[in-house]
């Protein structure tokens, strides 16, 4: 399947790139997104006029971005979980934990945004925690987690 991209995708190419996907993931993940139209003839000719529209608003959300990422950098947040006495975690602290966190902080934060990539927080500690805002844009936090 081949698909005209509308914003920059990771791992795949950046804004006006014509590129080939498996059909699932563009009809399933990149057209609903609205990250790509079909290439044919005439999303190509709309692209093309409209092509500065889409540009202008790459680069605002890029800079929305940054400025995001300047206001995170050396945030930190403490997390109150039911702990055991060794320090494990009668639960998790997941990605949705985290943004809740930092949003109630006055710091806003999506869950999509939060990457664990070793799956949840288990136990008690400190944690350096990378957040991918844009594409192109990521930081880290520092996430606490304490015994209640």
């Amino acid at each position: 399947m081949e698909l005209i991209l509308l914003t920059k995708v990771r791992n795949l190419g950046a804004l006006g790139d014509k590129v080939k996907v498996r059909p699932g993931y563009g009809r399933n993940y990149l057209v609903p997104q609205g990250k790509a139209v079909p290439a044919t003839p005439a999303n190509v000719a709309e692209f093309e006029k409209r092509r500065a529209d889409y540009e202008a608003k790459a680069a605002a959300l890029h800079n929305d971005a940054e400025a995001r990422k300047a206001r995170l950098e050396g945030q930190q947040v403490v997390i109150k979980a039911n702990a055991s006495t060794e320090g494990k975690l009668y639960g998790s602290v997941g990605p949705r934990d985290i943004a809740e966190a930092f949003t109630a902080a006055g710091l806003p934060l999506e869950k999509s945004e939060v990457v664990l990539a070793e799956g949840p927080i288990r136990r008690t500690g400190e944690f350096e925690i990378p957040i991918t805002l844009h594409a192109d844009v990521s930081t880290t936090i520092k996430v606490i987690v304490a015994a209640e």
